[in-house]
């Protein structure tokens, strides 16, 4: 399938520079850009390979400035914002892949499921239990699990191997990783002497609409009530949300990231890679923390922190500079101290 410059600007309201018959079928990254296909320039860090791309068409901002002649073959479409234009056209090629459709072989779907009667596909091996209800275009692909009265709205994908524990509600257009498990019971045990007594986990989990969810990432049911991820989250692989924590609506946490039991995180938060919150303890709106943080208490709205324990992140860095200057400092101390004796000494 290949679009026209013309083609393309249209759809994203952009204005052309160069050739609005050129042609592309396929994408490229600026530095590996070929005839034939479409790239882009977001990050000033790559403005010099835009010089020597062999792509025919790039994606640039509308403050780009060209500080030197661009290749003849290259045809510029300026918008507002290259990165989320580049989305777009990723978002317009995958709604022309065909989706599947349909009921496999050997799947298995409780006589009392309830399924649109078309628009719906349903992989071989894939388990359907009790009561479970799944909206218009929703796809569950081979050896996933849905567990006894689970909701799953419409346009929701559940990739292969996800396990989903009953109860548990999922929303519109949602998009569930392979691994990931959804409403396994949480981390609550009580010390009996020597010994742990589990206390059942009773509640569920609920995400909200436009939410996703990397693969093998666990979220754990709630001890009572739900543990709730609200819409537009998106969360990475490999992170362990544990029982009764609340996510709040927009907010993004890299993975490997661990967040522990009745935790709240509010709305627009970003958390890098490998993240920790201590429980019981609340985030703030609009939070940033950063790569490998430690947090074990409440963090107001609008931080950006990190470290551990974390701090403003100005901070950190001013204290890294000094960090790195400890063993000189030391020595310095030491030799101080000396002279100071020597001196009392005399």
């Amino acid at each position: 399938m290949e679009f026209s410059a013309q083609q393309i600007a249209h759809f994203l309201n952009g204005k052309i520079e160069g050739n609005p018959d050129a042609k592309v079928g396929g994408f490229a990254k600026i530095e590996e850009g070929r005839s034939g296909t479409l790239t882009f320039l977001a990050n000033p860090k790559y403005a010099h390979y835009i010089y020597e791309t062999q792509a025919s068409i790039a994606l640039v901002n509308d403050d780009f400035q060209a500080e030197r002649a661009l290749p003849s073959t290259l045809t510029l479409i300026r918008v507002t914002n290259a990165y989320a234009a580049l989305a777009q056209l990723f978002s317009l090629v995958e709604s022309y892949k065909p989706k599947k459709q349909g009921i496999e072989a050997m799947s298995y779907i409780s006589v009392s499921a309830r399924l649109p009667e078309k628009e719906v596909y349903i992989g071989a091996f894939a388990y359907i239990g009790e009561n479970v209800q799944l909206g218009k275009n929703t796809a569950v692909y081979p050896h996933a699990y849905i567990g006894d009265n689970v909701e799953i709205g419409e346009n929701s994908i559940i990739y292969s191997g996800v396990k989903i524990y009953e109860n548990c509600k999922i929303g519109r257009n949602c998009i569930i990783h392979a691994g990931a498990v959804i409403g396994a019971d949480g981390f609550g045990f009580a010390k009996e002497g020597d010994r742990f007594k589990k206390i059942p986990q009773l509640g569920n989990v609920v995400i909200e609409d436009d939410v996703e969810i990397g693969a093998n990432t666990t979220i754990d049911r709630a001890v009572m009530d739900s543990t709730l991820i609200r819409q537009g989250v998106k969360l990475d692989n490999l992170i362990q949300i544990a029982h009764n924590v609340e996510i709040g609506e927009n907010t993004g946490i890299a993975a490997q990231a661990g967040i522990s039991g009745s935790t709240k995180i509010g709305k627009n938060c970003i958390m890098g890679g490998q993240v920790g919150l201590g429980g019981h303890i609340k985030i703030g709106n609009n939070v940033s923390i950063g790569a490998q943080s430690g947090i074990i208490s409440n963090i107001e709205d609008g931080r950006s922190i990190i470290g551990t324990p974390a701090i403003d992140v100005k901070n950190f860095f001013r204290a890294s500079i000094i960090f790195s200057k400890l063993p000189e400092m030391y020595k310095q101390l030491n030799r101080i101290e000396k002279e100071i004796k020597e001196n009392q000494s005399r």
